[in-house]
This record gives C-alpha cells, sequence and structure tokens, in this order.
C-alpha cells in the first residue's frame, strides 16, 4: 500500500509540474499585459504587477484594428468549421460503414497527409486561389483552412461513427428509412459530442493560423488577428511588449471562452443503454 501512494503521488506531483509548465507562458502573458513600460524594462520582473494599468490595451486598440481583425478570425474560423464538419460528417460515415480497399487506403492518407510540412503545400495553393482569383479575400482564406482540417476533422469522426452501434440504423432500415434519413435522424444526433470536438478543433485550429493569412491576404482590412499581431514588432525586430500582450491575451479568450462553453458536451457515454443486449 506505501508503495501505491508513494506511485500515486508522484503522478500528482508530475501533473502538477505539467499543469504549471502549461500555464506559465499564459500566466506571464497576462503578467506582461497589465504592466507599465517601467515595470516592463525591469531588471527584477515580478509576477505581479506593482502598479498594474490598462494602457497597454488602450494603446494596442489605437496602434491597430484589432477589432476588424478579430472579425476576419471569427468569419474564417466559423466557416471553416462549419464547412469542414459538413463535409467530414458524411466521408466519415462511409469511411467508417464501408471498410473497403479504398476507404482503408483514403484513412490511411488521412493520417498521412498531416505530417506534410505549410510550406510544401502552400505554392500549389497559392498558384490555385490565383487562378481562382480568390487570393487575398475571405473565400479563399476559408477554402484553405477547410482544406487543411479536414483530413484531421474526418479521422476524428471515423472513430466517432465506428462507435455507434450498427443496430440502431439496421433498426430505422427496417422502419423504412433510407441512408440519407438514417444519418440525419439515427446518427448524427448520437455524434453530437464527435460533431462539436470536431468543430472546435477546425475552430481553434482557424483561429490561431498564421502562416497561410501572412501568405495569401494582402490588404490590412482583410487580415486576421495573427497576422495583424505582428505589426506590434518594429523594422529593427523590437517588439512593444506592452501592447503586444495585451493583444495577444485578447487573441487567446475567444478559444477559451469556445472550450468553457462546450467542454460538457465532449464527454463519452452518450451511447449508454442505446441499445439492449
Amino acid at each position: 500500500m506505501r508503495t501505491g501512494r508513494t506511485a500515486r503521488a508522484g503522478q500528482y506531483v508530475a501533473l502538477l509540474a505539467y499543469l504549471v509548465f502549461l500555464a506559465f507562458p499564459f500566466l506571464w502573458l497576462i503578467s506582461t499585459a497589465f504592466k507599465p513600460p517601467r515595470e516592463l524594462g525591469s531588471l527584477h520582473p515580478t509576477w505581479i504587477p506593482r502598479d498594474p494599468t490598462l494602457a497597454n490595451f488602450r494603446q494596442a486598440f489605437d496602434e491597430q484594428p484589432l477589432l476588424h481583425a478579430a472579425l476576419n478570425s471569427l468569419i474564417a474560423a466559423l466557416g471553416a468549421a462549419l464547412v469542414a464538419v459538413l463535409l467530414a460528417t458524411p466521408m466519415a460515415y462511409v469511411m467508417a460503414r464501408h471498410r473497403t480497399r479504398l476507404a482503408r487506403a483514403a484513412t490511411g492518407w488521412v493520417v498521412v497527409s498531416q505530417a506534410f510540412p505549410l510550406v510544401l503545400v502552400i505554392i500549389p495553393l497559392f498558384l490555385v486561389l490565383k487562378n481562382l482569383r480568390l487570393i487575398n479575400s475571405m473565400p479563399g482564406l476559408i477554402m484553405v483552412y477547410v482544406v487543411w482540417a479536414l483530413p484531421f476533422a474526418l479521422w476524428m469522426l471515423v472513430g466517432y461513427v465506428r462507435a455507434v452501434p450498427p443496430e440502431l440504423e439496421e433498426a430505422a432500415a427496417v422502419d423504412g428509412a433510407g441512408r440519407l434519413r438514417t444519418l440525419v435522424s439515427v446518427t448524427a444526433p448520437l455524434l453530437a459530442p464527435g460533431i462539436v470536438a470536431t468543430a472546435m478543433f477546425a475552430f481553434v485550429t482557424a483561429w490561431n493560423e498564421f502562416f497561410f493569412a501572412l501568405v495569401l491576404l494582402k490588404t490590412p482590412e482583410n487580415q486576421t488577428l495573427p497576422v495583424i499581431l505582428t505589426h506590434f514588432i518594429g523594422a529593427e525586430g523590437v517588439a512593444d511588449l506592452g501592447p503586444l500582450a495585451a493583444a495577444a491575451f485578447l487573441a487567446t479568450l475567444p478559444s477559451l471562452v469556445v472550450f468553457a462553453l462546450i467542454q460538457r458536451r465532449i464527454t463519452g457515454g452518450m451511447l449508454t443503454g442505446a441499445v439492449k443486449n
């Protein structure tokens, strides 16, 4: 018993250390956002600002169009999440229910495609969007985000579809429901946790994405929030730490709020008791 308690205590200590490791950058970001300039340049920084101020937030909004950039990011993230879920759900259903060689090959390709670096695909994507006249446009950026998020979203939903008992669909077929009706009325409601988790993944990925937005969006009125944050860095590479920290802190809030609102729905057990043995 003593060995078991020691092992459990060690696990808790390791978990606490990991949480501190994850929380440190965010907590330091918050601290920096509320520090006046004289504390930012101090040789002895402190966790808690001695003289907290909101001047960094006011300066950030005065220097850059943060609200407009946040609206652009919101449109891109919501559009990408919605389209990715709408496309991935029926595709995942087919791949999960029809386990053919083609379906297995598609699943393998989905996993392998996630290993491709962004630099490898940016030039072909740029040329395609240029031919479609979608460079420097929100529809073009949403299309890129959907293409980038779709493989992982598909991989996630395939696992959720396989967890749905086929007996439910067979019962719906006996009652006269077709494939589409079964998917919409029977399978989709049971996939709610998976769909929500997939949408959250696509939203957060698009909201935080920087590289594609930097390359594809040219004019300031179309740029997203991560790109606008780079404007707080001067030509010589010197960052305006106070406003940058304030703007970065505001940029992280939507991801935290989205997760806080839907994390209760990302649970298992919705299928418990659905089928009687």
